[in-house]
């Protein structure tokens, strides 16, 4: 089974070390280390981890804007590990998407259900992105098919699986999808319509 890749980011090296292997004893692969949340991100965004530890408070860009940008260019799931619980602090973690908040002095026994936790919560929210991405565009190429089927039919006289299936066997002949060649139909359709319309003498 393979080991959860994380980073570690916190500007306190004593920390850095005892996440570090306190990770490694639970079992944990740390890939990566930085001192700040602009290096943080940077290293996230290159070694692309399971999950990422992160302190608030530290030089250049703190752990919540640092978070803010992970979460936003979905490149994993961000635990925060700090000394501060200020009410202020933990909503603005929640606005910038932070998944799980630890403070210290930590347990090890607050590590594990924190990443994990986290980890399955970043893939339900991208399993859900994702389909809502592919209902949106099935929903459109639904919508581009209707109309260029009801232009065949206008145009050629087909019946609707007729002109269904006109429309499948140009996607199948071209190697292009569907809402492509809906799309091609309707613009050559237009343009013709533009064009049969009477010139003023």
């Amino acid at each position: 089974m393979e080991r959860t890749r994380v980073i570690v980011v916190d500007d306190e090296p004593i920390t850095v070390q005892d996440l570090k292997e306190t990770l490694e004893g639970l079992g944990y692969l740390v890939i990566g280390t930085a001192g700040d949340g602009r290096s943080g991100v940077n290293l996230a965004r290159q070694l692309k981890p399971d999950a990422i530890l992160m302190d608030i408070k530290m030089p250049d860009l703190d752990g919540i804007e640092a978070a803010r940008v992970l979460t936003e260019e979905r490149v994993a799931p961000v635990v925060l590990v700090t000394g501060y619980a200020e009410k202020g602090l933990i909503q603005r973690a929640q606005e910038a998407g932070v998944i799980a908040y630890i403070t210290k002095p930590f347990r090890p026994s607050d590590l594990s259900p924190a990443i994990e936790v986290g980890i399955a919560r970043f893939r339900e929210f991208e399993a859900l992105r994702k389909e809502n991405e592919t209902i949106k565009d099935s929903l459109e190429t639904r919508k581009l098919v209707d109309r260029a089927k009801g232009i065949l039919m206008t145009t050629q006289g087909l019946s609707e699986s007729d002109a269904f299936r006109k429309i499948q066997k140009m996607s199948m002949d071209t190697r292009r999808p569907m809402k492509d060649i809906a799309q091609a139909l309707i613009i050559t359709y237009e343009a013709g319509a533009h064009d049969d319309k009477p010139r003023k003498a």
